[in-house]
């Protein structure tokens, strides 16, 4: 009822730029530019030139606005903004435009207050670019709908920081806006707010610095909004359409990059989310009282990330790069660079799983702080497919709670004492395990046909990806099975020319393999059957 109340007064409310804009019945004719100069205007002045520039946004006088119309704040400037754009829509060719001009520091909107400094509810075509904005008790943007779709609104080139959650003892609260979540960005809410999808938004060039989430997306799950739903029946989802986040910089923050929930047809690529999830999530006693991840998807069709660097996750219940969630079905993980973080992959699936999901051509380092497992809970993935992997240093492994799906092609160096957990009955379950290599580990038992050798990498400076390409005498160079998936190159960007084994997938390079002696084959397996034997032994006693 709080929710309800709360649309309708803002809807009522302000059909124009609110709260911080007053409104004087002045016509705004297509295309017009209005300027905010924080050092120079004057807000008896008409905003309608730089020369005759207002000084805040309260001093804008504003009528309907109409596409085309422009909001510009000279940039060197700070702006107190509580904004909202009440069911106003540009064109795709004439947006309506909120962004800055002049020369020097790109111009802040700011508030100190527990509210959003924009919120966009039922609008379309909106461009938000070139601008600064904070909000240390608040939030960015929240784009909304209560009546009718958003379509096309564009964010682009702007900088969010300083939106932190200090201390917490439980999930941030994405219930209503983005000021609740301490998000860069928040479209609607979970549960969702309405029946109407925010389709074609498009977030390009951002950065998010000391913010507690960044990009949250958010779409309707049926007509009780309940978002877990037991009974397929009730399931009726309003999927978020032509999602594309590009070339982002999110990074220093409290929780979540991206949440790319309730999306059809998402892209997310180029970005890199660097050392979020630092709330490790755990209590004095180390019990665990939240979960987190960079990007993951949440009730998502047929979406992508892709070309993703993700990095130094610490929250210790989660922290993975990898993470399918709720009735996510035909999504994909490829050419992702996940390195020191909790955990490369944690998938959780409910009640009827996850169908038809994909790893591919991804490069984990150091993610061993905890275990990555295919599936949590027994419902598991179905028609799963994990190829074409390198894993290195990693911590245990489960293959586990999976139906109808294929792991192939991968490279496992385990971290040492780590091991491969799994099902035994995987075969009875249409699971298919073949040509993967497996390195200071035993080679599970449901995948014994798979190589245990060196992989042959290319170097050993490890903090250099192109390390994990493979000499050109690494018996995994062609020794992979033949998959038909339509992509064309690697992790690398190398041309797929040979059916490799790992996320490297050219003729090899020049450097020296260590072939092993025979001695020293027998000896690393008699060290990994030992290092087996005493973790399953310690197993009995946890």
């Amino acid at each position: 009822m709080k929710t309800t109340k709360r649309f309708l007064s803002v809807l009522v409310a302000v059909v124009l730029l609110l709260t911080s804009f007053s409104v004087i019945g002045f016509a705004v004719n297509l295309g017009e530019s209005y300027y905010i100069d924080a050092v120079n205007g004057n807000d008896a002045n008409s905003g309608l030139s730089e020369e005759d520039a207002v000084k805040t946004i309260g001093g804008l006088k504003l009528g309907n606005i109409t596409a085309g119309t422009k909001f510009l704040f000279k940039n060197g400037g700070k702006y107190e903004c509580t904004a909202t754009l009440g069911s106003v829509s540009g064109t795709k060719d004439n947006p309506i435009v909120i962004s800055s001009y002049g020369e020097g520091e790109k111009a802040v909107l700011y508030t100190n207050a527990a509210t959003e400094v924009l919120t966009l509810i039922d609008c379309s075509y909106v461009t938000v670019c070139d601008i600064d904005i904070t909000a240390p008790n608040g939030g960015g943007i929240w784009i909304n709908t209560a009546t009718k779709p958003s379509v096309g609104i564009t964010i682009d080139n702007v900088y969010f920081y300083d939106m932190p959650n200090g201390k917490v003892t439980s999930r941030d609260d994405f219930s209503l806006g983005a000021a609740r979540a301490r998000a860069a960005v928040m479209v609607k809410s979970l549960p969702g707010t309405s029946r109407y999808p925010v389709n074609d938004l498009t977030i390009t060039n951002c950065e998010v610095y000391d913010v507690a989430n960044g990009f949250i997306i958010w779409g309707s799950w049926n007509e009780s909004e309940t978002p877990w739903c037991e009974n397929e029946s009730e399931i009726d989802p309003v999927f978020n359409t032509g999602l594309l986040i590009k070339d982002c910089y999110l990074h220093d923050m409290d929780a979540e990059a991206m949440v790319i929930g309730m999306c059809d047809g998402a892209l997310v690529t180029n970005c890199r989310a660097i050392d979020c999830c630092q709330g490790e999530g755990v209590d004095e006693n180390g019990e665990i009282l939240y979960f987190t991840a960079a990007m993951w998807f949440w009730g998502s069709v047929n979406s992508t990330i892709q070309y993703c660097e993700i990095a130094g996750q610490k929250n210790f219940g989660d922290g993975m790069a990898v993470d399918f969630d709720s009735y996510t079905h035909n999504c994909t993980y490829q050419y992702i660079y996940s390195h020191d973080n909790m955990r490369f992959v944690c998938n959780n699936p409910n009640y009827s799983g996850h169908h038809g999901n994909t790893v591919r051509y991804c490069l984990s380092v150091n993610d061993n702080g905890g275990r990555s497992t295919m599936a949590v809970g027994s419902c598991g993935e179905h028609e799963f497919n994990f190829y074409n992997n390198t894993i290195i240093n990693s911590a245990e492994f489960h293959f586990k709670n999976m139906y109808n799906s294929y792991v192939a092609n991968n490279i496992f160096v385990m971290q040492d004492g780590c091991t491969i957990a799994y099902d035994l009955d995987n075969a009875l379950r249409g699971n298919v395990f073949e040509n993967n290599c497996y390195y200071n580990v035993m080679s599970p038992v449901i995948d014994l046909g798979s190589l245990n050798v060196n992989p042959g990498f290319a170097g050993d400076n490890t903090s250099d990806i192109k390390n994990y390409e493979l000499s050109a005498d690494s018996p995994l160079v062609g020794g992979g099975a033949k998959i038909d998936d339509g992509l064309t190159t690697d992790f690398f960007g190398n041309e797929i020319t040979s059916s490799n084994i790992g996320c490297y997938s050219g003729d090899g390079v020049e450097a020296e393999y260590p072939e092993e002696t025979s001695n020293e084959f027998l000896f690393r397996i008699l060290k990994n059957i030992i290092q087996t034997l005493i973790h399953e032994i310690m197993g009995l006693f946890d």
